[in-house]
């Protein structure tokens, strides 16, 4: 009720060694657009599927604990879609959540299946209950109302290795 500024966000999103985990994945973005300007997708990366970097895994790298675990369970177990859930705004945010546009701080920025990540952030806010009521509260200065509830990341902030 106190919204996002006041009611704690940032709890539990950083480490005790000071790792933003919402922030700490490798840029796969970067890597896929380079690869798709390069003419290198669908060749060399069928499926716009892009791997961890090598130099992500070295021992020295700034990947905390709890995101080396995620990449371990995710080659261990490949999976198609995932979601991560955490305090602060009342919006649904879909991929790309990186801008194409290196300089820019907002820019619509879809996937080859934006439809379907649209679809599944209209599901998600329409049957949450705070999402839906007409008495929810802003998120910041942004009234989401407007879109739904839901927004392309890269369309509302741009976030790197989110």
């Amino acid at each position: 009720r106190q919204g996002s500024e006041l009611a704690g966000w940032a709890m539990g999103r950083w480490t005790y060694e000071g790792i933003d985990l919402n922030h700490n994945f490798a840029d796969l973005n970067t890597a896929l657009w380079d690869a798709e300007d390069n003419d290198l997708v669908p060749h060399q990366f069928p499926n716009h599927y892009i791997p961890i970097p090598e130099y992500y895994t070295f021992a020295n790298a700034t990947v905390a604990p709890e995101t080396r675990a995620v990449i371990a369970w995710m080659q261990r177990y490949p999976f198609v879609l995932s979601a991560n859930l955490h305090g602060g705004e009342l919006v649904v945010t879909y991929p790309f959540d990186m801008t194409r546009t290196y300089w820019k701080a907002q820019e619509l920025t879809p996937t080859p299946d934006d439809g379907v990540f649209r679809w599944l952030a209209t599901v998600y806010a329409t049957a949450n209950l705070a999402m839906a009521s007409g008495e929810r509260r802003r998120c910041h200065y942004d009234d989401f109302t407007r879109f739904g509830n839901i927004i392309n990341g890269a369309n509302w902030h741009t976030v790197a290795g989110s």
